[in-house]
Formats: structure tokens, sequence, C-alpha cells
């Protein structure tokens, strides 16, 4: 029965709780570092980072988005993008999986009832994590008692093999847009190792099947009509900063490869150095206008934030992603699946980071 009163039990130890915005910065650094030494390996074996996942969720830093409210520490949302770049730089994949889970919290944040919030984000702070996700066209969900009954299967998303908890739009009748709180390893969740592609191939991207599930109330949120929503605003900016970290570890692997050459490509490289400052620039930016969103939620700082954070995300497409318009229904922890599928591997293909950022 799919409710929030009957927590799953973790195996991992309760997560540390990080005090500051400096030491989330340190603890994303340090991190990084560590997830950089066997990226490429686990890239071209298709190694899960399940074990690089869980130190993510013990150092605390998949809580910093919790509200104070709830005992969080709430950062600001030019820094969380900015960490999320970080994690990125030193592993894409994991850092698509980070993406994913805040832009799921934002959802929480956002749509949840009271009770909702203070038991989810309760297993956030012990160090549980989140995937947003979709059901498909066709899914069920059905009145059943006090709840519903739901049968069906979400498109397949990053993140949602190291999920915890899955929060997935649906649709209720009779054309009622809903986020349901599934828990992962609730019976009757089935979570599908299917992605065969190019790209990201460790980002955990997976396919949850429901046979039959009754999902409480409590366990349901209404979903925003607004195009506009802070939770689609921040999948794009931290989309962007995925990007960003892919287009730093790049811009590094090219001048080890340059060397004593560098002079030579000089125009070149200043080229793809401003392009990398700006997009950072342009991430700060829109991270304090989507500040301003989520403090006063009117439409008009809605758009505003939405605007610069679509914006922020267009360098980073063009130093290797293509843009793709985004879908309300379908963009929620799903707004980076586009990269992985278009673009090869980076581990595969040595000189791919270097192609990249040098344009």
């Amino acid at each position: 029965m799919g409710t929030v009163s009957q927590f799953h039990e973790s195996l991992r130890s309760p997560a540390h709780r990080i005090e500051s915005e400096e030491e989330a910065i340190s603890t994303a650094r340090d991190l990084a570092a560590a997830f950089r030494h066997q990226a490429s390996e686990r890239d071209i074996n298709r190694i899960l980072p399940f074990a690089e996942l869980d130190a993510l969720s013990l150092s605390g830093l998949t809580a910093i988005t919790v509200p104070p409210d709830y005992e969080g520490l709430d950062v600001s949302n030019a820094l969380l993008a900015e960490i999320v770049a970080i994690i990125a730089e030193g592993d894409a994949s994991i850092g698509e999986a980070l993406e994913n889970h805040f832009s799921a919290l934002e959802t929480l944040r956002t749509q949840a009832a009271e009770d909702l919030k203070v038991s989810l984000y309760a297993r956030v702070l012990l160090g549980d994590r989140f995937a947003g996700a979709a059901f498909t066209d066709g899914t069920e969900l059905t009145a059943e008692g006090p709840g519903y009954r739901l049968i069906g299967r979400t498109r397949q998303v990053p993140g949602i093999l190291f999920a915890d908890w899955i929060a997935a739009a649906a649709t209720a009748p009779p054309s009622r847009p809903v986020t349901l709180y599934l828990a992962r390893g609730e019976e009757g969740v089935q979570v599908v190792d299917d992605w065969d592609g190019f790209g990201q191939r460790t980002n955990g991207s997976a396919t949850a099947i429901v046979g039959t599930l009754h999902v409480n109330a409590d366990a349901i949120a209404p979903a925003p009509s607004s195009g506009h929503s802070t939770d689609i605003s921040l999948g794009l900016l931290l989309k962007a900063g995925v990007s960003l970290g892919i287009a730093r570890a790049a811009w590094s692997d090219l001048m080890t490869a340059i060397g004593d050459r560098s002079t030579s490509v000089l125009p070149q490289i200043g080229e793809r150095a401003i392009r990398i400052e700006a997009t950072a620039a342009a991430l700060e930016r829109a991270g304090r206008k989507l500040d301003i969103a989520q403090v006063n939620p009117v439409e008009a700082a809605m758009e505003d934030a939405h605007f610069s954070c679509s914006a922020a995300a267009n360098p980073c497409r063009g130093n290797g992603a293509r843009h793709r318009k985004c879908d309300v229904r379908t963009c929620r922890g799903n707004i980076g699946q586009h990269r992985a599928q278009s673009r090869p591997s980076l581990a595969q293909h040595p000189h791919s980071r270097a192609i990249v950022a040098a344009g």
C-alpha cells in the first residue's frame, strides 16, 4: 500500500547534517575529487555508482535544499547550481542523478501538503534520495477507498535506480494532474534497468513499473498548472549546471592535452574560456531570480525566473548538448535525458571532451 506512513528502512547510516554554505561547497569539492578517479572506468564498463551515491547521501549534500522550517539549510539556487556543476565535473552521471533529486525536492516543496512535507523531508535529512518521473499514457489511476489504484509505468529518467522515493507525475480522474510519492521498495513497484544508449551510461536511468498498487491520499499532491513553475525552472538551471561541469572537465582535459602548445591556439582557447565563465555568470543570475520566485511565487516572478534559467542553459547546450523545448508534463525529472541520448560517452571517446570544449 503506497503511503508515506509506511516508511521503508534504509541500510545506510544517518546522514551528516551540513551546517553552512561554505561546508556544502567544501564537501562537494572533496566528493567530486573522489568521484573523478574512476569515472571513465565506470562509464566504459557501466559500473553503476551506488557507493558514490551513498557517499553523497551520507555527506549530507543531498539534503541542502530542505527548508529551515523542516530543519534544513536551504542553500541559494546559485550555490546549488554551482554544487551540481562541481559534482558533474567529477562525474557527469552522478551530477545528473543529483539534478533530478533536487528537482523532485522542489516539486515536493511547492506542491505537497504539510504532513507529507514533514514526513518526506525527515527522510531527506536522513539521506534518502528522490527521483522525479512521469507516468506514460495508458497508466490507470482509479479511485479506490482513501486513495487510488495505480497500474502503469514511468518514462525512463536519470537517477531512478539510485532513488529511495519516486515523485511521479500522473493524471487522476477526471483530468487532474497530480504527483504520486512512491517508496522505491514498496511491494508492487519494480524498477527496471533498461537504459541502453550512448553517453551518461551510469546516471541510473531506468523505468519504474507498477503492477497494482494502492496509493493513499496522503501520498498524493496536486500538480501546478503553470508552465513556469519553480521546479521546472530549477530543473533547467541544474541541467545547465551539469553541462557547465562537463565543460569545465573538458577544459581541464584540453589544457592537459595541449600543454606547452597552448600559445599556438590561444584565441580559440580564450573564446572557450570566456564561454565557460559567461555560463557560470548566467547561472548565478538565474539562480538569484529563482530565489525571488520561490519567495514570492507570483506569475511574473516565475516567468522571469523561467526565462533566465532557460537562457542560462543555452550556452551550455552550445558546448555539446542540443536544445529541446521542455514540456511541463515530461520535463520534471527528465530534462537531462536528451543529452545522454544524443552524445557519445566521453569515456569511450577520450578526445571528445577536448572537442566539446574547443567547439
